[in-house]
């Protein structure tokens, strides 16, 4: 009986109630999603405007710290090692910049659990995953995820961990515009590289040999590449069969581009130095921020956060949250101060508070005589 009360008096060991994210639902179509599109990640990175939205994106994104807080009070919590560095072996900005990239192209972003904290069983780090390296492993109605091939190897869910954008990947709902934007640059370069419009050769004397022929084409070639004037002699002319690239309308074309790329990656189109609705403005420039993280990062933001909240990675009770605060939307000067004197006045927070929240000093009073 005594040995029935130690018993029941000895705690529970503290495991977390999710060991491992659950069977991830498959939100699209798993024969059309982005590695079947009709356009890579390498060849849409050709295209100027999209490496603007891109870098925009996710690089302002990555710019932001994470921090973990207590959902019930908001109070702001030391947080592991990971949240500062997530892959051992590149910085945390890094490996935030990528995985929003995964989110924008593929609609789905890959980690790799590495370790793991004795005590909680829960990730310690991690390895940030190329979507070319991961297939999902479906189940019989392809509804849910079973599990992935990782470099054709498979790996349970139980190490993996899978962030879901809020929209498809613009490889797959944009593949149509990023082709046709990336045909205009090719047919830019080849203008730029052909010093005159394209055109044939006519001879109207004896014909000639194809060897000379590709000679003579090569010559001329050549010889346009160095100076704008020609000769022929009285049995050839040349003929113009091209427009020039004014009137081809390239810069138009590439404005208009511009614009749809704009509103496929949900940026405005002047970020994108987009002619087309470029009347845009804002009363400064934390307006002008607020409104770029309301509707074009709080997306990705969202998806990033809410993933690392769950349980299988961070405790019950507390949250992860990207701190816009303290770096893309930290406020002026002048009006942080204008707050905080507002809050002395009205007593609701002290001297102390108030040398703390504008980081007089990393310990409040401490150390100010």
């Amino acid at each position: 009986m005594t040995m029935g009360i130690f018993t029941r008096a000895v705690p529970k060991e503290s495991k977390p109630t999710v060991v491992a994210q659950y069977a991830p639902q498959n939100l699209g179509d798993p024969y059309m999603f982005s590695g079947f599109a009709n356009i890579d990640r390498n060849m849409a990175l050709g295209i100027p405007s999209l490496v603007r939205a891109r870098n925009l994106i996710c690089n302002t994104v990555a710019s932001m710290p994470l921090e973990l807080y207590r959902k019930s009070t908001g109070e702001e919590l030391g947080k592991p090692v990971w949240m500062d560095q997530p892959c051992f072996n590149q910085p945390r900005s890094v490996t935030i910049s990528y995985t929003c990239e995964s989110l924008l192209f593929y609609g789905v972003s890959y980690w790799l659990v590495k370790s793991r904290y004795q005590e909680d069983g829960r990730p310690a780090s991690f390895e940030w995953l190329p979507n070319y390296r991961v297939t999902p492993k479906y189940s019989a109605d392809a509804l849910t995820v079973e599990s992935y091939y990782v470099d054709r190897k498979e790996v349970s869910n139980e190490d993996m961990v899978t962030f879901q954008a809020l929209s498809d990947g613009i490889l797959t709902t944009g593949g149509q515009v990023l082709r046709a934007a990336l045909d205009l640059e090719t047919a830019s370069a080849i203008a730029a590289a052909t010093p005159m419009p394209s055109g044939y050769i006519s001879n109207s004397g004896a014909d000639l040999d194809p060897k000379e022929v590709q000679g003579l084409l090569a010559a001329w070639k050549t010889a346009r590449a160095n100076r704008a004037t020609a000769y022929l002699t009285s049995t050839l002319s040349y003929n113009a069969t091209s427009f020039s690239p004014k009137d081809m309308m390239y810069n138009e074309a590439k404005q208009d581009y511009a614009t749809q790329i704009a509103r496929l990656c949900n940026v405005d189109a002047f970020y994108l130095s987009a002619d087309a609705n470029n009347s845009m403005t804002y009363s400064n420039l934390l307006d002008s921020r607020k409104q770029f993280v309301s509707l074009t990062l709080q997306p990705f933001i969202c998806a990033i956060e809410d993933r690392l909240s769950m349980n299988d990675i961070t405790a019950n009770g507390n949250e992860v949250r990207f701190d816009l605060d303290a770096s893309f939307l930290r406020a002026n000067p002048m009006d942080e101060l204008l707050v905080i004197e507002k809050l002395l006045a009205l007593g609701l927070i002290t001297v102390e508070q108030a040398m703390e929240m504008t980081d007089l000093t990393p310990n409040g009073s401490e150390g100010m005589s």
